[in-house]
């Protein structure tokens, strides 16, 4: 606050803390990503985690009672919610079935209307859990991501977040564009400069533009 923040968005790269199971083998599978993406130590996170939800809108509802200077929101991580929809398979990366993508709908659209801002995901090598293993939503397909940002609303204020290695640019600025034409919510995501790929954010700017002038608000987070 001292340094005029107003409001903190926390959720960022499909990583978070809900829905979670409540037992311990599903809280160090979530705590062992943000140790290392974040780069908290896992001590710190088993110490000041407290677990008093189970579903994403108690989640909210834990954050509404802490006593804060700044204004809060959330956007739904796409870890946790594959993980809790899926278990194991998740974990393993597996490619989610027809079910699995519906009870992934109806857990992200119980989430909006409890007041999650939008929804994120990661598709990066760079993300990966303490063990050094890649995390649930690295290579999710473009089908299922895509059937999730229709949970999304532009009426509600809805943001579509996105973080990826961009190895065919069209697919991934699809799921974003498919998303915002559909529902009208936002899109954004990390643009980057990469030296194995150093045209890549002028392909990036390229489509935005073109999104743009087709009146999708799609921003890409430099």
């Amino acid at each position: 606050a001292n340094h005029g923040i107003t409001t903190l968005i926390m959720g960022n790269c499909g990583i978070g803390f809900a829905p979670c199971e409540p037992n311990d083998e599903a809280h160090d599978r979530l705590i062992a990503v943000v140790e290392d993406v974040e780069d908290i130590p896992g001590a710190a996170l088993h110490e000041g985690v407290d677990w008093t939800w189970e579903s994403f809108p108690e989640y909210l509802d834990s954050l509404d009672k802490r006593p804060r200077d700044i204004d809060i929101a959330a956007l739904y991580p796409h870890g946790p919610l594959r993980v809790f929809a899926m278990g194991e398979r998740a974990v393993n990366r597996e490619p989610a079935t027809d079910d699995d993508i519906q009870a992934m709908q109806a857990l992200l659209s119980e989430g909006m209307k409890a007041g999650a801002v939008g929804f994120s995901t990661s598709r990066t090598l760079v993300h990966r859990s303490s063990d050094g293993s890649l995390i649930p939503t690295f290579k999710a397909a473009t089908r299922e991501l895509k059937a999730l940002g229709q949970m999304l609303s532009g009426d509600a204020g809805h943001v579509f977040q996105l973080i990826s290695d961009w190895d065919d640019p069209q697919d991934e600025f699809s799921i974003l564009e498919d998303t915002c034409k559909a529902t009208g919510a936002k899109g954004t995501f990390t643009l980057l400069q990469l030296d194995n790929q150093p045209e890549l954010w002028r392909e990036q700017l390229a489509m935005v533009e073109a999104a743009q002038t087709r009146g999708l608000d799609i921003r890409g987070q430099a």
